[in-house]
């Protein structure tokens, strides 16, 4: 707008002449501010005008108006009466006769101009819009953020815990910088790079630490900013995203949740998924546009590759599929060491000790987790943080916060404290089973009141038939010491039975592992993809074959239950100890567990000749009854 002549005046025309007319209306209620006149009833007026209190009358077509002989102003209306103008005489009335009252010369003004005015409005909105400076043209541009590389800080050493991932997306980092390293041998660098895994593994952050090793450009873009409810918008911001790109090369185009707009085509029903469609196969279109010499790469990073569309992931667009899978411990070691950076950390916290406490812990988690411990240490006034900050932050994590409100009676207490000692008496004997690490019968969270925790000794990626048999018995060890202590069972065990089904069925129906049915995969869980692919399980089975399944997942769960019965008779005393020892103190450590269970391991092979694997287990007491305060 700048470039026309006058422009800045025309721009303000609009509010010059509100202005004007807001001060002429305001000069002339001034100019006729007066006191309001009293309003009468024709009745009212009459009666005055036979008492002879009226002076004088201004009548303007049935409109009257007038004063009083004291000075007072009134006005009134009048209906058809022909007797009104003899009565005033009678009474010696002055009376003055006026025409209808016409508009002021302001307001015929006003109306006449106001066509003008409206088109001189509508001219400058167009002209607006011809310069390209309106929130039309703007509306179907990039939504993605440009972060200057100066201001990205993020580098390599703050990602951990994943360095098969970092070496791989180095090779990235090293085209952006020294890109005729690989032309000259003729290697073509990937166009896209797709990282997948589960949430909070680090996807985003590992895009950014590439744009910070390179020191290039970084374009942030979230795959829902594409698609909006008007068809055409998304694809025209993609456009308009890879030309930013291209002018800003070499760079990195970094899409998060890329299943928002790259799912399989071929589902839609019309509507807003013709619009995500059309944004897909836009994005398709410009990532084969690439040259592979402009240095543009294209990072995406998705919780569900499985439903992708098949032309992202082919040869040419997305080259390069990386998984970011969950750390181990000694990865979740390292992504400790650099959240607790800066932090003042107690002489007794030993992060080898909380790797191994936090199991399936991502790096989102560990980072909550060590937050969590500070602010737990800075509640209780201390320095530094210490180690039974973090185990108390890892069991507000796992089992949620401490519910002290709750009053628990004594027998229920009991029960409780009999329910846990016997998950751990079982996971006590069996063989190969991972050490006890804690006892708690403290309420936590929602449902959890009591739990018992074992420290894996390593990570490991595959259970035997043994193994999945032994955490069957552990997880029935709870409702098994109920029924011997106190020869009834009650509410507190639907979670581990709930586990326990869900395992043995797993067993049967996916890993093979039933003698009656053999090796077989029964059961298929692929949907519609824009349903998720696994909302419900196929049925490949006969009824007779769902028969066998039943029978087999409940003799499982009886031979994992005698096997847990038998250990809980046959170690009575110490069962009896645990759980009095528990009553007293509400948690036990590692320690006072190992004082107390001082038994050897049973080595003698039960009828499934288990062997036990409990990568974590934690039996929470769950108690579904209102009438003891459980939900």
């Amino acid at each position: 707008m700048n470039n026309i002549p006058g422009g800045r005046f025309y721009r303000n025309l609009g509010f010059y002449l509100l202005f004007l007319i807001i001060v002429i209306s305001l000069a002339t209620s001034l100019m006729q501010r007066e006191a309001p006149p009293q309003v009468l009833t024709y009745s009212q007026f009459l009666d005055a005008v036979q008492r002879g209190a009226v002076r004088r009358v201004v009548i303007a077509d049935r409109s009257i108006s007038g004063q009083m002989l004291d000075g007072t102003r009134f006005t009134t209306y009048a209906p058809e009466d022909p007797e009104l103008i003899r009565i005033l005489r009678n009474q010696n009335v002055e009376i003055e006769a006026r025409p209808p009252v016409e508009p002021s010369w302001w307001t015929r003004i006003l109306s006449s101009l106001f066509p003008t005015i409206l088109l001189i409005v509508v001219w400058i909105f167009l002209l607006q819009q011809i310069q390209g400076g309106s929130k039309v043209t703007s509306f179907v541009k990039s939504r993605a953020k440009l972060v200057d590389p100066e201001k990205v800080r993020v580098t390599f050493d703050d990602v951990a815990g994943i360095d098969e991932v970092k070496e791989e997306l180095k090779e990235v980092v090293d085209f952006l910088k020294n890109p005729r390293k690989f032309q000259k041998i003729g290697a073509r660098i990937p166009r896209g790079v797709l990282l997948y895994g589960p949430p909070g593994t680090g996807k985003t952050l590992l895009a950014k630490a590439i744009a910070g090793e390179a020191g290039v450009p970084f374009f942030s873009i979230s795959g829902s900013d594409f698609v909006e409810m008007f068809v055409g918008v998304g694809a025209a911001r993609v456009r308009d995203l890879f030309a930013n790109a291209k002018r800003n090369a070499p760079c990195i185009v970094f899409v998060d949740e890329l299943d928002a707009v790259g799912r399989h085509r071929g589902a839609g029903l019309g509507g807003g998924h013709d619009e995500r469609e059309q944004t897909l196969n836009q994005l398709l279109v410009e990532m084969d546009g690439f040259d592979p010499n402009q240095g543009v790469i294209l990072i995406a990073a998705t919780n569900r590759p499985d439903i992708l569309d098949p032309a992202l992931l082919r040869p040419g667009r997305f080259d390069r599929r990386i998984a970011v899978p969950q750390p181990d411990v000694r990865g979740r070691e390292a992504i400790l060491r650099v959240h607790v950076r800066g932090k003042p950390l107690g002489k007794d916290v030993d992060l080898e000790v909380l790797a191994r406490r936090t199991p399936g812990f991502v790096g989102a988690d560990l980072a909550n987790l060590v937050n969590e411990a500070a602010i737990l240490a800075a509640r209780k006034g201390k320095d530094v943080i210490e180690m039974e900050d973090f185990e108390e932050a890892i069991d507000k994590v796992i089992a949620g916060p401490e519910r002290k409100h709750i009053i628990i009676s004594e027998r229920e207490k009991r029960i409780i404290a009999y329910h846990e000692a016997g998950h751990a008496l079982v996971a006590k004997v069996l063989p190969n089973s991972d050490p006890i690490h804690k006892i708690s019968i403290i309420p936590r969270g929602g449902v959890a009141l009591g739990y018992t925790l074992q420290l894996p000794a390593e990570d490991r990626y595959l259970l035997t038939k043994q193994e999945l048999m032994a955490r069957l018995s552990i997880l029935l060890g709870g409702r098994v010491a109920e029924e011997v202590v106190f020869k009834d069972v009650t509410t507190g065990a639907h979670d581990d039975l709930k586990k326990a089904t869900e395992i043995a069925r797993e067993m049967v129906c996916e890993y093979g592992m039933s003698e009656l049915l053999g090796p077989l995969t029964l059961g298929r869980k692929h949907k519609e993809v824009f349903l998720g692919r696994d909302i419900a399980e196929d049925r490949n089975y006969s009824e007779e074959i769902a028969y066998a399944i039943d029978r087999e997942v409940r003799a499982l769960i009886d031979q994992a239950y005698e096997r847990a019965k038998d250990i809980i008779v046959r170690y009575r005393e110490k069962l009896d100890a645990l759980a009095k020892e528990l009553v007293e103190k509400e948690v036990l450590g590692r320690e006072d567990i190992e004082r107390i269970l001082d038994i050897p391991q049973d080595e003698s092979p039960s009828k499934g000749g288990e062997k036990v694997h409990e990568s974590e287990h934690a039996a929470y007491w769950s108690d579904r009854s209102s009438q003891h305060g459980g939900e």
